[in-house]
């Protein structure tokens, strides 16, 4: 006999049981059945209770998890991939890294974001969610106490089951409860599903902390772009002057005859272009100051009176060692790897439903037809039992629900892997390009050097009638190239900054809050 037949066997046993008892019921008298004490209902229900549980471990085998898929990925170790789990002894980035920038204008505008900007509030919503999760499944491990009060004034039908003389009548039904059910935890379901909540807690937690450090680092881009725009736009007014007394220049030329009307067009369209790039440039920054503004939680017209100056800030030195311990370092993949334990909770939950399911229940109240007699002492009414509850043929439902559940244990675990291994080629690009980039600038400062050397030379020698307008013109366009590249080296290195701190995590520590698991269980 195969085991599910042995469970179905044991069910129809337990059916014909019950039916034979029926009639040694009936032949008890009703006297006989309000002797009955209230400790020998209590003891009968306790009786119940072990011959409940005695049913249970002899049919906990009807349905199995067997040939459900198991997950089969694992989770990246810190050796693999050449990071650290102990806790580094590097106290970098700090937790309020952008002060060392020494700007009070950038710092306030980040303070005001962390505490008004409407995306850090949706995630603190949704840590309120999570805890709210918690609370329910604590809850269900408690005993529930339920009330219901049913008045109805209704026909009887003479048709039916009902004898006469209600059959056709108009009466009351009435019946006042209170309930009581406590479900047994017997195979860990309600535990699990308890800790997988928990776990969708504490990555809220941790999205809410990366949620921080993205509005930080997108802050402090954003003002950095909008400082380069800033300082363009002075270099370009600069060249603008510049240009404008070489026209002056030009014309004296031609008053000598030294110079043909062919500089002179030049001369003016030079001066056309450099207006359209202001004009340019003031279009950007608005554009930038209306994205600082939105990312600071304010009207876009709330910034006008911020202008960065990238020579304001300075940036950081890197220390001797960078810290490798992202694995405690990154919130994001703390988030994930709280979701990662959450999975595996959820598999447990979904395994546990293989089991019985047992509950205590109890009830007592008041029901009678009409409502002269609803309060009289014989309309008591009460009861108290276990109740079992065991799949045995759900064709496979399950079984595919285990497999789902597994199958989201490994798309966790993917996330969080792949998550590691995007965090580590972060931080190596970033300190790639800061180690170019500070090459860059020392050679970049030696070109602005000498083509600013040139420039007054070949100036110098126009004046004198020694040289002609184009040796002017390509040096003086030289110097403004490298007067914007020295801005755009200084903007990438500080953007670049900006990228390694949130890619070490910008200042998190991972921590675990000490609160109850819920509300039900404090």
């Amino acid at each position: 006999m195969n085991h599910n037949a042995m469970c179905l066997k044991s069910r129809l046993f337990d059916s014909h049981s019950s039916r034979a008892d029926k009639p040694a019921r009936r032949a008890a008298s009703p006297a006989s059945r309000k002797q009955r004490s209230v400790p020998g209902a209590v003891l009968t229900a306790v009786t119940m209770v072990g011959a409940v549980l005695a049913t249970a471990a002899m049919l906990a085998g009807c349905a199995n998890p067997a040939g459900a898929v198991a997950p089969s990925h694992s989770l990246m170790t810190p050796a693999q991939v050449g990071a650290s789990a102990s806790a580094s002894s590097t106290p970098w980035p700090a937790s309020d890294w952008w002060r060392g920038w020494g700007d009070p204008q950038l710092s306030g505008l980040i303070d005001q974001a962390l505490v008004q900007q409407p995306s850090l509030q949706s995630v603190q919503a949704r840590i309120t969610q999570a805890q709210a999760a918690v609370d329910a499944a604590g809850a269900a491990r408690s005993p529930q106490v339920n009330a219901s009060v049913d008045l109805s004034d209704q026909r009887f039908t003479k048709t039916g089951i009902v004898p006469p003389p209600l059959a056709g009548a108009i009466r009351w039904n009435n019946s006042a409860q209170i309930g009581a059910s406590w479900e047994l935890d017997l195979f860990g379901r309600q535990r699990a599903a308890l800790d997988s909540a928990i776990g969708q807690w504490r990555a809220a937690q941790a999205d809410a902390q990366a949620a921080r450090v993205l509005l930080a680092g997108n802050i402090a881009s954003t003002y950095v772009n909008l400082a380069r725009l800033i300082d363009a736009r002075a270099l370009s007014q600069q060249a603008l002057q510049q240009r404008e007394q070489t026209l002056a220049l030009v014309r004296q030329r031609i008053v000598a005859g030294l110079d043909t009307n062919v500089e002179l067009r030049q001369a003016e369209g030079f001066i056309a272009q450099t207006r359209v790039e202001l004009e340019t440039l003031d279009e950007s920054i608005g554009r930038t100051r209306h994205a600082l503004a939105e990312l600071a939680g304010v009207g876009p017209n709330a910034l006008g009176e911020v202008t960065p100056q990238l020579a304001s800030v300075t940036t950081a030195p890197l220390p001797a060692g960078l810290p490798a311990d992202l694995l405690g370092r990154r919130a994001d993949l703390v988030a994930l790897r709280w979701r990662v334990e959450a999975a595996l909770k959820d598999a447990d939950v979904a395994r546990a439903q293989f089991y019985p399911n047992v509950n205590l229940v109890a009830f007592v109240g008041l029901s009678s037809i009409g409502l002269d007699r609803f309060i009289n002492a014989g309309s008591e009414t009460f009861g108290a039992g276990p109740a079992l509850r065991l799949p045995i043929f759900d064709g496979g439902r399950l079984r595919a629900n285990l497999s789902a559940r597994n199958a989201e244990i490994d798309v966790a675990v993917d996330g969080y892997n792949a998550a590691l291994l995007r965090a580590l080629r972060e931080v190596a690009d970033e300190v790639t390009s800061l180690q170019s980039l500070e090459r860059q600038q020392r050679s970049q400062a030696d070109a602005l050097q000498a083509a600013e050397a040139a420039f007054d030379l070949a100036t110098q020698r126009y004046r004198s009638g020694l040289g002609n307008y184009l040796v002017v013109l390509t040096a003086e366009t030289n110097v403004i190239a490298q007067r914007r590249a020295a801005a755009d080296l200084k903007a990438r290195h500080l953007n670049a900054e900006v990228a390694l701190t949130r890619a070490l995590g910008g200042g998190y520590q991972q921590q675990i809050a000490q609160q109850p698991e819920s509300k039900a269980s404090a």
